[in-house]
């Protein structure tokens, strides 16, 4: 349990002035500054990618085409699928570092703060570049986000404005995660050792790592895609002597340390909040630490499990099965250890808490299914059916989005100064957990039933459940306009927050500055005991 001396807190001072204006955003180097400049694009991006859900639920309510041609209904489904991830999820976990990890370690700002004005804005540039795509003349990208070839070199102009869209996603990522690292190995305050990190610092620490270690391995492989399409080679394209799935090789193995990157700065979330409403320190934190390491490296040994149909060597097969497998250990010491956190403690149950109860359970079955889809006579049934897509969409929406949205409310007071409404927090909180399991369970039925993930129109045998599913998404999707109010009214006003905001003994640092934060939160390093 660290102790922590305030003296030093800037904001004892009256000077805490901020610059005002548009420059104050176009330059702006302050932390805080650019982590709600990140967590707002994010929002805005959540909120495009989610109509683009919604297009799609809107198609698949009845068998037949109703709204769109298929070819408009890949582009939706490819473009959600970027937006999301890369515009979404990953934008939201980079504002939350921005914003908390200086506060955590008593640093007064990130390491890099000119490259993390930069960071921020190349992903503005980015996302007009790839939604611009959908207004070419032959549309926007129709490949699946995974842009296997050959099907994603058939598109048309589109294919560069995706390529070029890419890799500024990945300049960003890394301009981040070189950031996010520098900033915690060398600007601790004095007596924070590496195992006095708070949890959302260790896990950041490590997906920034992930980061910069597979970003580069994407942006090799979409440059091979654009030299197929432009200048003659044929690294893809089996007439030269390429080899398409040599494609799904390199993709995956950036791709499974991703999935990783979107979750593991939500489990820091979880392990920060679920102590804090426990009134309890975090069981085995040693654990916690060494079970994200083990995480992170397992996920660069598991990838051609997304691959088991393509015709792999049995050695292979089994292989990647045991390996994927094996991951589930270091992931159930996470739950195991949430859960001793909570046992015999004193909870009570506001808005974050709500919010990681939810992730606990919902993530574990998404974890569950995860297991099932690991096993390879089993994944022979589930490959590219919609219990694939049920199992990645309960990882990542009350998985990763559930945990971001307990990270708003638990630390909003403290960036606003003031409470928000926690009646309408909690509707929130219920409509989205009832309307998320609404949305997604029923396609675990579907795909053991046999329905291809990707497609437009379906036999008649799938119409009731996708009815059930395309309620539940619509009712989710809308009451996230409730999330926003809540956001809104909470910065417009409301009661005043303390400084240690929950009737909690909560360590970290950042509880003690005052709420909201003031601009400039450590002028010297606090003391640490």
């Amino acid at each position: 349990m660290k102790t922590v001396s305030t003296n030093n807190v800037s904001a004892d001072r009256h000077d805490d002035h901020k610059p005002s204006g548009i420059g104050r955003w176009l330059f702006a180097t302050n932390h805080k500054d650019i982590g709600t400049m990140y967590l707002v694009f994010s929002c805005i991006m959540f909120f495009i990618g989610g109509a683009m859900a919604l297009a799609i639920r809107a198609e698949l309510f009845r068998p037949g085409m109703q709204f769109f041609d298929p070819g408009f209904y890949n582009q939706m489904v490819t473009n959600h699928a970027l937006v999301m991830i890369f515009g979404a999820v990953m934008p939201a976990f980079v504002g939350l570092a921005n914003w908390m990890i200086p506060l955590q370690i008593g640093a007064p700002d990130m390491a890099l703060p000119r490259m993390n004005n930069y960071s921020f804005w190349i992903l503005p540039f980015a996302f007009t570049l790839l939604l611009g795509s959908l207004f070419t003349p032959s549309g926007g990208p129709a490949g699946g986000w995974t842009m296997y070839p050959p099907l994603s070199l058939q598109s048309g102009n589109s294919f560069p404005m995706m390529i070029f869209a890419v890799h500024l996603m990945g300049a960003s990522s890394i301009m981040g995660a070189i950031n996010v690292i520098v900033t915690i190995l060398n600007m601790r305050a004095p007596g924070m050792s590496l195992l006095k990190l708070p949890l959302f610092c260790w896990t950041w620490l490590i997906t920034a790592y992930l980061l910069i270690a597979v970003m580069p391995v994407l942006a090799g492989a979409v440059t091979m895609l654009l030299t197929d399409h432009y200048f003659g080679t044929s690294f893809f394209n089996p007439a030269g002597g390429g080899d398409p799935v040599m494609f799904q090789h390199i993709f995956w193995f950036f791709g499974h340390p991703e999935v990783y990157i979107l979750i593991l700065p939500a489990f820091g979330i979880v392990s920060e909040i679920i102590p804090t409403f426990s009134r309890k320190p975090m069981f085995g934190y040693d654990a916690m630490v060494y079970a994200t390491a083990s995480i992170a490296f397992l996920s660069f040994i598991v990838w051609a499990h997304h691959m088991f149909t393509v015709g792999m060597p049995l050695a292979g097969q089994m292989f990647f099965m045991m390996s994927t497998m094996l991951i589930a250990v270091p992931t159930g010491v996470k739950v195991f250890n949430w859960t001793t956190t909570m046992w015999k403690g004193s909870l009570s149950f506001e808005p974050p808490m709500l919010f990681a109860l939810a992730f606990l359970f919902l993530f574990t079955i998404g974890g569950f299914s995860g297991l099932m889809l690991a096993i390879v006579p089993a994944d022979y049934q589930y490959q590219d059916t919609y219990f694939v897509v049920a199992h990645f969409h309960y990882v990542l929406v009350p998985g990763a989005i559930f945990a971001i949205m307990a990270a708003v409310y638990y630390w909003l007071p403290k960036w606003t100064g003031t409470m928000y409404d926690m009646t309408l927090a909690k509707w929130h909180f219920w409509v989205s957990t009832v309307s998320v399991n609404v949305l997604f369970f029923p396609q675990h039925f579907l795909g053991l039933a046999g329905m291809p993930r990707r497609i437009p129109d379906y036999n008649v045998q799938f119409t009731d459940w996708n009815m059930v599913s395309s309620v539940g998404g619509f009712v989710f999707g809308f009451s996230q306009l409730v999330f926003v109010w809540v956001i809104i009214k909470a910065v417009r006003g409301g009661p005043p927050a303390s400084a240690k905001v929950w009737d909690a003994d909560m360590p970290g640092l950042e509880w003690s500055v005052p709420s909201p934060a003031p601009y400039h939160s450590f002028d010297t390093p606090p003391d640490v005991h």
